[in-house]
């Protein structure tokens, strides 16, 4: 307690609040605007303000030649981030906030980072349908791991047949496979299940196939087949062979969040551009 001898008024020495320490707590240390207000003996009207108060400054340097890694998570219904982060600096190079992932959303991003002077090495990707025509001029990587993801969709963690069991487990080995590897191991599967990929049954109308998951499976390995590799045709340039560096990111990204739900859409998004610093 402190007494001013001029107006004779008493205060307390109440330390100003630290915009900048708060925001840290806030976005980086899981805090709640409860437990902010706590620690800093105020509201938490004016926590919320100090945060909103922040001016999110994006990072504007970037290295001259990068490996994109894209790709894009929901944050809620119709709510989804996506992202172009250098897999070489660990730089995230671009954010879009958008309602569903589009072929035309990830061309604009590439176009941008492009427009920025930055030479686009390789683009690493989860192999959304017809995004490999959009880039023919650069090099593209299909995510390993979403790939092995595919298989599990068509055929479970627990497929019954055999033919099902043997290409779900040749799947499983994709990481920790060369091309030359990998291809022998898809052919000499196919020659020895040929018949029971193309067995028919007869429906009302038409004949079909029998084992029509089980087929959707070795096609979509076949047709992505030409990018899972694509590290192993360019060493020089550091590709890495999944989009981990940035599903990770996501992870922890949404497990901060979860820490402070029911955001509005507009402090959602500046949450996110901080975490990012895009």
């Amino acid at each position: 307690m402190y007494k001013c001898y001029v107006c004779g008024r008493q205060f307390l020495d109440i330390p100003r609040l630290d915009a900048q320490e708060i925001w840290h707590l806030y976005s980086s240390g899981k805090q709640t605007y409860a437990e902010l207000a706590a620690k800093f003996g105020c509201s938490a009207k004016t926590v919320q303000r100090k945060i909103d108060s922040i001016q999110i400054i994006k990072n504007d340097v970037f290295t001259p030649r990068v490996n994109v890694v894209m790709d894009t998570s929901y944050f809620g219904r119709n709510f989804g981030v996506m992202a172009f982060k250098d897999s070489l600096s660990g730089t995230m190079l671009l954010l879009d906030f958008v309602k569903h992932e589009t072929l035309l959303l990830y061309e604009a991003g590439i176009k941008e980072i492009s427009r920025r002077g930055i030479d686009i090495q390789s683009i690493i990707c989860d192999g959304k349908k017809g995004i490999f025509a959009l880039f023919p001029d650069i090099p593209m990587q299909m995510c390993q791991f979403h790939m092995i993801r595919i298989v599990n969709r068509y055929l479970t963690r627990k497929p019954k047949t055999d033919a099902a069991k043997e290409l779900r487990n040749i799947a499983l080995r994709l990481t920790e496979s060369t091309r030359i590897e990998f291809t022998d191991l898809l052919e000499t599967w196919h020659l020895k299940w040929a018949d029971f990929l193309n067995e028919q049954t007869t429906g009302k109308k038409r004949k079909v196939y029998t084992h029509k998951r089980l087929r959707s499976a070795h096609l979509s390995l076949m047709r992505h087949l030409p990018y899972l590799f694509t590290f192993e045709d360019y060493p020089h340039l550091k590709i890495p062979n999944t989009t981990n560096a940035l599903d990770g990111h996501f992870s922890d990204m949404k497990n901060k969040l979860r820490n402070h739900n029911g955001l509005s859409k507009q402090r959602k998004i500046k949450y996110i551009n901080g975490f990012f610093k895009a």
